[in-house]
């Protein structure tokens, strides 16, 4: 970490909202949400991850690379920034890419433990709390899109579908806490497939060519700090389940969201996909009578 940029203080910052975007649709619903609840944020749009299609919806809009991380706290500076929102994902395999960081990226880059993306985000949320800055859930305008607990199509996980969400669970939960991955793809209680840089989508995918047209469940988890990194399904992630015969998906319920949920859940019933949102209930009665 720098010094001189972490202990600076936005201290009288009129609590400004600024959206970090990422890739995805998510910076596009944080951005309408917000402005539904009388707000109008400025957005730091990542150049290697972010929808060109951003600059046409806001009044004020800076583009920076990954490597840029001075020019980021130079700029919450003199935006006078009091809020910060991470939305979309920044890809892992980004930490290894020919992205030039400049001094401050580099000295964070260097002091991680563990190089993976949570660590440096972890890091840079840091930060700008050490500058005053509240660093807000990033689902804080978001919440309808959230699941609540329950089977969430027509067809709940039969007993043999519910038996690996079971087994399934135990292990997503050490991979996230791990902080490797949200995902795992299983098969007659073994594990197929586990996440780690490609993302779910293409951990799904790979499942598929190695299950040799096996019957897959997905489990998806929250590795718990909702304010960046979190889990997300959409039509792309039931296509990917239905190209690879996965036939069934457990998510964390009001932990996970749901892009385009209605289109989503269509989708899925389309392709006799079971989705069911874990809360508070006996996962072990799943597809019991």
């Amino acid at each position: 970490m720098t010094a001189g940029l972490a202990n600076t203080s936005v201290a009288g910052a009129d609590k400004r909202l600024a959206i970090v975007a990422g890739n995805g649709r998510f910076p596009f619903l944080v951005l309408e949400a917000a402005r539904e609840q009388g707000l109008d944020p400025i957005v730091f749009a990542i150049r290697e991850e972010a929808s060109p299609e951003l600059a046409e919806e806001v009044s004020t809009i800076h583009w920076l690379s990954l490597g840029e991380a001075a020019k980021f706290f130079e700029l919450l500076d003199s935006e006078r920034i009091g809020r910060v929102t991470l939305a979309g994902q920044v890809k892992h395999v980004q930490l290894y890419s020919s992205i030039p960081p400049d001094a401050v990226m580099k000295d964070t880059l260097d002091s991680l433990e563990r190089r993976n993306t949570d660590a440096l985000i972890g890091v840079f949320v840091e930060m700008m709390e050490a500058r005053g800055i509240e660093v807000v859930d990033s689902t804080l305008f978001l919440k309808p899109l959230l699941p609540e607990a329950g089977v969430l199509t027509a067809r709940a996980p039969d007993p043999a579908e519910s038996a690996d969400v079971e087994y399934g669970l135990g292990i997503a939960r050490q991979i996230a806490a791990l902080d490797i991955g949200q995902t795992v793809v299983v098969a007659e209680r073994a594990c197929v497939a586990v996440e780690a840089m490609e993302g779910t989508d293409a951990t799904i995918e790979r499942a598929g060519r190695l299950g040799n047209g096996r019957r897959l469940t997905v489990v998806k988890v929250s590795k718990g700090d909702m304010r960046f990194d979190v889990p997300v399904i959409g039509l792309a992630t039931i296509r990917a389940m239905d190209q690879a015969n996965a036939r069934a998906i457990a998510i964390d319920a009001g932990r996970t969201l749901l892009f385009d949920r209605q289109h989503l859940i269509a989708e899925a019933d389309r392709c006799e996909i079971a989705i069911v949102a874990l809360g508070s209930f006996d996962v072990s009665r799943l597809g019991r009578p």
